[in-house]
């Protein structure tokens, strides 16, 4: 037993969860609310996956170019979605993260897609020692576990340390986090990479990541993320 895996028990037995959505005793989130969060639709732009009234892109994909290939997100930013990221990324509250691998699970299930591995965006070492935990590589690891495809945790690496992209518009989010990202290993090269996070909100960290994976040798990167704000029409 890790003392991770301790401390949450001991968590759970002085202080029993209740859930995110209803506050039913017992668990961080009951069945019931998890079957109520729905999956976004289609039409959605073939690349950054904002809804579409119509056609394959939206305005912004079909006139610039990208290195991520596609984004994917499997919900809307719901108030319970909402909560249940806030909780499981500031709060210390590990325990959400298998729900939320289930639900990408889930999403996956219907849309399968084809990749060699699984990468999480990484966090700079002086965040992920604030935090005591990188968010998104325990998505991708619970996925990876789910799905029998391999998860590497040390090829993509946050070498900038970026203030936090809250409150940034668009264009200051590509800013900040321009440069921020290397493949120190050659690993990638032929490889189909799926890039895991869990929030996409302009796509700008996604596609930052992308640049540093493709530069690696990458063919193929697709953006898989839990949830963004909503978008488009």
């Amino acid at each position: 037993m890790t003392w991770r895996t301790l401390r949450d028990f001991l968590l759970d037995l002085l202080f029993p969860p209740r859930c995110v959505g209803c506050g039913k005793v017992g668990v961080w989130v009951c069945q019931e609310c998890l079957g109520g969060i729905r999956f976004i639709e289609e039409p959605r732009c073939g690349i950054c996956g904002c809804p579409v009234d119509e056609g394959a892109l939206c305005e912004h994909c079909a006139n610039s170019q990208h290195s991520v290939d596609r984004i994917i997100t499997v919900t809307d930013f719901s108030d319970l979605i909402q909560e249940m990221i806030h909780r499981f990324k500031y709060n210390q509250c590990t325990a959400l993260a298998e729900p939320l691998v289930g639900l990408m699970f889930r999403y996956w299930v219907q849309h399968p897609l084809q990749v060699d591995c699984i990468i999480p965006v990484p966090l700079h070492p002086r965040r992920l020692q604030e935090r005591g935990y990188n968010q998104a590589a325990l998505l991708a690891e619970g996925l990876g576990e789910r799905l029998g495809i391999p998860v590497l945790l040390d090829v993509l690496v946050r070498i900038k340390y970026t203030k936090p992209q809250v409150g940034l518009t668009a264009e200051e989010r590509k800013e900040n986090v321009r440069g921020a990202f290397a493949c120190p290993h050659k690993t990638l090269i032929g490889k189909s990479v799926l890039l895991v996070d869990d929030v996409c909100t302009t796509g700008a960290t996604l596609e930052a990541c992308s640049v540093a994976l493709k530069t690696a040798g990458a063919t193929r990167v697709l953006g898989f993320t839990l949830a963004r704000p909503m978008l488009g029409p």
